[in-house]
């Protein structure tokens, strides 16, 4: 099962309730529209797999990198329960056909300054007393995750939806977020980093449930079951692409033989003799087209085509 547990020897970093993505309470507002999230624990599995080929690089050591349950609560439930004292707060923009929104790349910031630390060729060590706020480099820095991060997340959303995301101006206030309020549900998914014993860091990716509407039926599509149906115009898109895609066509109109004497002796002017069979092969890369005469067309030479390969000759020769 998709993120069933967390990682054997990964307890969490907090020690707090979270609230499953299907829970509410009584007498309150509903914050999880949706019910069951299959689809999005599914590519948050997949984002997982691929945060060991953004991490390695930064932190140079071998990595173990997983998905945790996903939940669901009110932005400002999250924020309470974020208590280190330094937070780095970086908006991702969502564009797509379907999504207009923003999400959030949630980063400890110790981690950040022990990144940057590495960056600059030193042991990754922190400040024993962290900064009220990031400087410039280290705001770089967290941009410069934040663009790392954007990558694999197009791309484990790209079977659901083609969605973009834009990486904005980390915040090291949480209050100075822009278009997210305080009560607004939201889906928190947690990524887990360790490198064997070491401390483990926790990564959030936070996605406003109002950003998510949209791909709702998709979202809640069983992992192996039914597959929701995909967007229309993205399958229009990727239809459009494919039949854009070029391929080299050749044909060899002669292969003559001659000895190596003749061969060795040839000088400018000599003349080799080809025979054009009444049947051309035509290849598409190394697959058999089918066969055509030579000729022209409007003054240029040309292959009519009299007969092609079907798929299943050209599999069974």
């Amino acid at each position: 099962m998709v993120n069933a547990a967390s990682h054997p020897t990964a307890p969490e970093r907090r020690e707090r309730h979270r609230q499953a993505a299907h829970e509410g309470m009584l007498g309150a507002p509903k914050l999880n529209p949706f019910g069951d999230l299959h689809t999005l624990q599914h590519l948050s599995a997949r984002l997982a797999r691929a945060f060991r080929g953004v991490f390695e690089p930064l932190m140079r050591q071998e990595l173990r990198c997983w998905a945790e349950p996903l939940a669901v609560q009110r932005f400002a439930d999250y924020r309470a329960e974020r208590m280190e004292p330094l937070i780095a707060w970086l908006p991702l923009g969502m564009q797509g056909m379907m999504a207009h929104g923003q999400a959030l790349c949630v980063l400890d910031g110790k981690f950040v300054l022990e990144l940057l630390d590495l960056f600059f060729g030193g042991t990754g060590a922190a400040p024993l007393t962290l900064p009220g706020e990031f400087s410039p480099a280290a705001e770089a820095m967290i941009a410069r995750i934040g663009a790392m991060v954007a990558a694999p997340l197009r791309t484990a959303w790209e079977p659901l939806a083609r969605i973009d995301f834009t990486v904005g101006r980390p915040e090291s206030n949480a209050a100075m977020i822009a278009d997210i309020d305080g009560e607004d549900p939201v889906v928190v998914t947690r990524f887990g980093i360790a490198a064997g014993p070491a401390k483990l860091v926790f990564i959030d990716l936070v996605y406003p449930v109002a950003a998510l509407k949209p791909h709702g039926a998709s979202l809640t599509a069983k992992v192996l079951g039914k597959s929701a149906e995909p967007d229309p115009a993205w399958r229009n898109g990727l239809t459009r692409a494919a039949m854009d895609v070029r391929f080299p066509i050749r044909s060899v109109l002669a292969e003559p033989v001659v000895p190596l004497s003749m061969l060795m002796n040839l000088k400018p002017g000599d003349v080799i003799p080809i025979t054009i069979a009444g049947d051309v092969p035509v290849m598409v890369g190394t697959d058999r087209l089918g066969v055509g005469t030579v000729g022209t067309s409007n003054g240029r030479a040309a292959i009519r085509l009299t007969a092609l390969t079907r798929l299943d000759e050209g599999q069974n020769s």
